[in-house]
């Protein structure tokens, strides 16, 4: 995982670009505002513009050789300058869930003795789901979570970000929630790391707000035996910011 340009800048949406490789139908860009997907995040939506039209950015693409290739909804073959353009709206939705999932996580690890995370999905009608290692638990104290999530929201809790070697984040418990994955090291041997400031640090490689109250309060919409370990549960945005 490089550096995103969004993870150093993440309130920069529309910037002036170059391709610097192209095919048709596809672009790998000289700096992107894109958040590529994964880890459970859905890929930035938008466009790239030049002089002569628009088109709007499909699909993102790893290479394997620390490239992007940005897939375009037609054929078209692009050189040179461009302006690429993210979707504010989609943007803030995917940062909204992040937040909120890293909070739903924190509770459940303080709470359940240190459960694991075992998948996570983020998606585009403003739910969320994370699946844990919890093959004992009550799904009514699960479902007990939800105001305890929303006051966390409306504390208005600032997130920082840091990089932390792959072997300080190996020492530190808790900081790798995953069960089976990590995020991948950055090109210098590091991981970044997402702090909700007085309640929860972990390794994470998506975008997220600036502090909680930027996010929708939300509902836990259901809880689901996922075979004899994992428990599934699905949250949603629901009503406006808490500013």
């Amino acid at each position: 995982m490089t550096r995103y340009f969004c993870h150093e800048h993440p309130d920069i949406l529309i910037l002036e670009t170059r391709v610097v490789d192209a095919r048709p139908g596809g672009v790998v860009l000289e700096r992107s505002p894109f958040h590529p997907g994964g880890g459970g995040q859905l890929t930035d939506r938008g466009l790239l513009r030049w002089q002569g039209g628009e088109v709007r950015v499909a699909a993102i693409e790893a290479a394997g050789d620390g490239r992007y290739w940005h897939l375009l909804a037609d054929g078209v073959e692009l050189a040179g300058a461009v302006e690429a353009r993210v979707d504010g709206e989609f943007r803030s939705m995917m940062a909204q869930l992040h937040t909120d999932t890293h909070i739903l996580n924190a509770l459940v690890f303080q709470h359940f003795e240190g459960a694991l995370v075992t998948g996570a999905q983020l998606n585009e009608d403003g739910t969320a789901r994370m699946d844990f290692d919890l093959p004992d638990a009550d799904n009514d104290r699960l479902r007990a979570l939800e105001p305890e999530i929303n006051d966390v929201i409306h504390q208005d809790l600032a997130v920082r970000y840091a990089y932390v070697t792959e072997a300080d984040a190996r020492a530190e418990r808790g900081l790798v929630r995953n069960r089976s994955v990590a995020p991948p090291p950055s090109a210098e041997g590091t991981i970044r790391v997402v702090e909700i400031v007085g309640l929860d640090r972990q390794a994470c490689g998506g975008t997220h707000l600036a502090s909680t109250a930027g996010s929708r309060p939300i509902r836990i919409l259901k809880i689901d035996n996922k075979g004899r370990h994992n428990r599934r549960i699905k949250i949603g945005l629901t009503g406006e910011t808490s500013r």
